[in-house]
């Protein structure tokens, strides 16, 4: 069996690597990480005009058409760059949800503006720490008006509207973030090239999506956007394990490379592991997704945690390995932590998916069993 990406869709990810490379030096996500700028509106702009935003988009719906396996080639690629732009809400989150449960209204009114990036959208969940249950949540809607307060909603400063995760069926809806009833505040994270907001929304006016009207359709949204993050977190993870092989190459310590030494032989041999083992269960991930397999719950869980460790470990190692020089700000390697940070605990983190992946498994051989 062939898990690799079709020739156009490695084509497309030649092209997406040398636009970046062109349009999105490490001088973007600095000019960001220093200035007011919440993300980078001249990049968006390009990205779209590309046809990114709307790769999984039907043609009908004003989309390119090419199918989840293409995002989840340019999320690689956007998170090699370490790209300030609001991919993963709008795309990975926002647009998925209306594509998954959306009725058709909402997908002739929505997608054709997503897929221009006319429309920045975003996904509200979290409302205290810890874990995530949708049965547990203290948003609700009344009288089609919805109530509640969510926190750390990534790019919920800038996104046009919010898909919202409430207490009660349909589990979702879609609110205008412009819309009266609705307050935002920004809040700082760790990366600061990746926006967030805390939303109060008090009797705000809100339109049901009606696919969602299992409480595990929030769990299948976060298990298909669980991949095209995987993917990000691997680009991020292995543009810092480039970073790091290439620094070790050129520091001399004592009249020698310092990549000759063994035990930054080691740090790189165990960073490229981690690349790869990730790399692996997210391709396992988009195999998952492309073909909606049973398996994608797991797969799903697998990816996002072999992903998530490996960006933790990979971005991490690349400042031990350029010692003190790592720690400076001059130095690109924090913008890549900092990134894989943030990732880590979108969708929940890595323990979460931990128990999902256990759970998954344990119901899995029951079936097993039982049959």
């Amino acid at each position: 069996m062939n898990f690799d990406f079709s020739d156009e869709l490695n084509q497309l990810r030649e092209e997406a690597r040398r636009f970046l490379a062109d349009r999105c030096p490490t001088s973007v996500p600095r000019r960001i990480l220093d200035g007011d700028e919440p993300y980078a509106a001249e990049l968006w702009k390009a990205i779209a005009e590309m046809g990114w935003t709307g790769a999984a988009i039907p043609e009908e719906y004003g989309g390119v058409g090419l199918g989840r396996l293409a995002v989840c080639v340019l999320a690689e690629e956007l998170g090699r760059a370490v790209a300030p732009v609001p991919f993963s809400s709008s795309v990975y989150l926002a647009t998925e949800a209306i594509m998954l449960f959306g009725s058709e209204a909402q997908k002739q009114a929505y997608l054709p503006k997503l897929a221009s990036g006319d429309l920045i959208g975003t996904f509200a969940m979290a409302e205290r720490p810890g874990p995530v249950d949708a049965t547990r949540m203290a948003a609700q809607v009344t009288g089609g008006k919805l109530t509640g307060t969510k926190l750390s909603v990534p790019d919920g400063d800038i996104a046009d509207f919010a898909v919202v995760v409430v207490n009660g069926a349909p589990w979702m809806h879609l609110v205008d973030l412009k819309g009266p009833g609705v307050a935002r505040e920004t809040v700082t994270t760790i990366d600061p090239t990746r926006s967030h907001a805390r939303i109060v929304f008090s009797g705000a006016a809100c339109e049901a999506l009606p696919g969602a009207e299992r409480p595990d359709s929030v769990r299948t949204l976060l298990d298909y956007a669980a991949v095209p993050m995987a993917f990000e977190q691997v680009g991020g993870a292995e543009a810092a394990l480039d970073m790091g092989n290439a620094y070790a190459k050129e520091r001399f310590a004592f009249g020698r490379p310092i990549g000759s030494f063994q035990g930054i032989k080691h740090k790189l041999a165990d960073m490229y592991i981690q690349v790869q083992m990730a790399r692996s269960n997210a391709y396992y991930g988009a195999w998952a997704v492309h073909t909606d397999a049973a398996e994608l719950p797991i797969a799903a869980s697998v990816a996002r945690i072999a992903a998530t460790e490996a960006g933790w470990f990979v971005t991490k190692e690349n400042i031990q390995t350029h010692g003190g020089m790592g720690f400076t700000w001059q130095m690109d390697c924090h913008l890549y932590y900092r990134r894989a940070k943030v990732l880590g605990l979108a969708l929940g983190g890595a323990r979460e998916w931990k128990k999902r992946l256990v759970h998954e498994l344990r119901t899995r051989n029951t079936s097993l069993e039982a049959a």
